[in-house]
């Protein structure tokens, strides 16, 4: 099987590990992520507005703790999550999830409190201490296949590091390409798994569905994506980038029209994987026409985190904590809205950046929609991860 989806598995029976929040890495981390992005967009558009908040709120510490904070939290539980569905070990749970978990709580306040060195060392340690335990789990099931997320996680771990260095002045970087960088992991772990999942989903979820999938044409649409993404961070000649970008951007799309993403639109939890995983495309066609001013760099980048990114997210902690909490993978109300209050974040983000008249107003109303989707998110879910399953497993 190339891949068993993470909310089928059937974790076998095994002792209780204390509080339910701590029984799987996706409920502490799910919870974390969609408080902390709820509260982190408005601090930095309040800064930005002139309201009085802690010196460090201001573009560095936004691009860092939305990438190396929110985002990377959602990751590692869902690699947690899935690690268990690939392997039958469990990841870490009770008080080691729930000690892993304090040290990503205790980078967001370093990086907002303690002193600068202080708040590099605490943070950067997050991302060793959360993927050494998902590498032993690998290692000891021999599941070889999946060991190339270890190394993306070591890769964004050095990204950091250099982040911390840049920013510190210890090495002459600006501290921006890091970030973009680690922005470039995170959307091949979204190639990567979305290319897995997504046509696995509409082929169960939408009944006349037959999803395409190429192996060599997902290959190079990868390839692709890389290279133009290290073309831009590296600032290689407008040319050479944007010929990349635009060759991404046909390849990722080609990739994502052969899933059939027309035939999802009764089902929200399919349609958000589609229409988010269709801003990765979009990103790099925007990312091309950076390259000549048409549009800002900016723009294409907010498309890639704003739409791909936490569009992708939305969509796997809504369905993935429903299975894993022995739920019906079935959108109700609330998850429609956060889906359409996140696709909405986008559209009026990716306003603001290309109509300069718009900007304040986009901004603000990118920045309601954002929060408003996260704070359903804690509405709906926090009595469904704090509580055990309804089936009585584990997990």
């Amino acid at each position: 099987m190339a891949l068993m989806t993470i909310e089928e598995a059937r974790p076998a029976p095994a002792p209780g590990h204390g509080a339910p929040l701590f029984a799987l890495g996706f409920r502490p981390f799910y919870l974390l992520a969609a408080a902390f992005g709820a509260l982190a967009v408005p601090l930095w558009i309040a800064a930005q507005a002139g309201v009085r908040l802690p010196a460090r709120i201001d573009m560095l510490w936004h691009m860092h703790e939305m990438v190396f904070g929110f985002a990377l939290a959602v990751v590692v539980g869902f690699l947690y999550t899935a690690g268990y569905a690939w392997t039958k070990l469990w990841t870490p749970r009770g008080k080691a999830l729930a000690a892993i978990a304090t040290v990503w709580v205790a980078g967001r306040i370093a990086m907002l409190a303690a002193p600068p060195v202080v708040g590099a060392l605490v943070d950067a340690a997050f991302l060793p201490v959360a993927a050494w335990p998902l590498f032993r789990v690998l290692k000891q099931s021999g599941n070889m296949r999946n060991m190339f997320l270890v190394g993306l996680l070591a890769l964004l771990t050095l990204t950091n590091v250099c982040y911390h260095a840049a920013a510190l002045g210890w090495i002459r970087v600006n501290p921006l390409a890091p970030v973009h960088a680690a922005i470039l992991l995170i959307v091949v772990i979204e190639i990567v798994i979305g290319g897995r999942v997504i046509p696995m989903f509409t082929r169960n979820g939408a009944p006349g569905t037959q999803p395409v999938q190429d192996a060599r044409r997902d290959k190079w649409a990868l390839v692709l994506t890389v290279l133009a993404g290290l073309a831009w961070i590296a600032g290689l000649p407008a040319p050479a980038t944007a010929s990349l970008a635009l060759f991404a951007a046909v390849g990722q799309a080609m990739r994502l029209l052969g899933w059939q993403p027309w035939r999802t639109w009764r089902n929200p939890l399919l349609w958000i994987l589609h229409v988010s995983y269709f801003w990765i495309p979009f990103g790099f066609l925007l990312l091309a026409l950076a390259q000549y001013g048409v549009v800002t760099g900016s723009a294409a980048l907010h498309v890639l985190t704003v739409g791909a990114l936490a569009g992708l997210i939305m969509g796997m902690i809504t369905r993935t904590a429903l299975g894993h909490t022995g739920r019906p993978l079935k959108a109700g109300r609330g998850e429609t809205a956060m889906f359409v209050l996140v696709q909405a974040a986008v559209v009026l983000r990716f306003a603001a950046g290309v109509v300069p008249a718009w900007r304040d107003t986009g901004l603000v109303l990118a920045t309601v929609c954002w929060s408003a989707a996260f704070l359903a998110y804690l509405a709906v879910y926090v009595p469904y991860l704090t509580a055990a399953r309804i089936d009585g497993r584990e997990g």
